[in-house]
């Protein structure tokens, strides 16, 4: 069964930024239940994709409909990210 919400998305840049970060949450998530090196640096890299994803949402919004929200979202995981300063680690801001 299909979400209507799904249904209605566009694949927009906004929406491809959503997906990234909702990626990233899912990253986040498994590297603080699971903070080995290779969760770490997983969640990096989904980190790095997220960033240039939100970087090009306003690309594809209606008068920036939206981007504040998926930029909202990107900070919280970069916080929560941060939560696992691990040495030698490119979490940081």
């Amino acid at each position: 069964m299909k979400h209507y919400e799904s249904s209605q998305r566009t694949n927009s840049t906004v929406d491809q930024a959503q997906d990234a970060v909702t990626r990233l949450h899912n990253s986040v998530t498994q590297a603080l239940s699971h903070p080995t090196e290779e969760m770490i640096e997983q969640a990096e890299n989904s980190l790095s994709h997220a960033e240039e994803a939100v970087r090009h949402a306003p690309e594809g919004s209606i008068g920036g409909q939206g981007v504040d929200l998926v930029e909202d979202r990107l900070e919280e995981e970069k916080r929560r990210l941060a939560m696992l300063d691990v040495p030698g680690s490119t979490a940081r801001d």
